[in-house]
């Protein structure tokens, strides 16, 4: 594989959380860094992207300040 894997839409993606309630982008075919979870599959990237935003810490501490 050649390029960067996390530019474009095609494919599925993953949505990792860490013990922080940090939330990343992830692809499927790659390992999960040590201290993440896969914690949502979504088959396009919009819709992992939402899933970040609903769910991330660092997005819900913005919403309240």
């Amino acid at each position: 594989m050649s390029g960067n894997p996390f530019v474009g839409g095609e494919a599925d993606w993953l949505v990792v959380a860490n013990a922080d309630g940090q939330h990343a982008l992830w692809r499927p075919y790659l390992e999960v860094p040590k201290g993440w979870r896969v914690v949502h599959s979504c088959p396009d990237r919009d819709g992992a992207l939402d899933h970040v935003e609903r769910n991330s810490t660092a997005a819900a501490q913005a919403r309240t300040t």
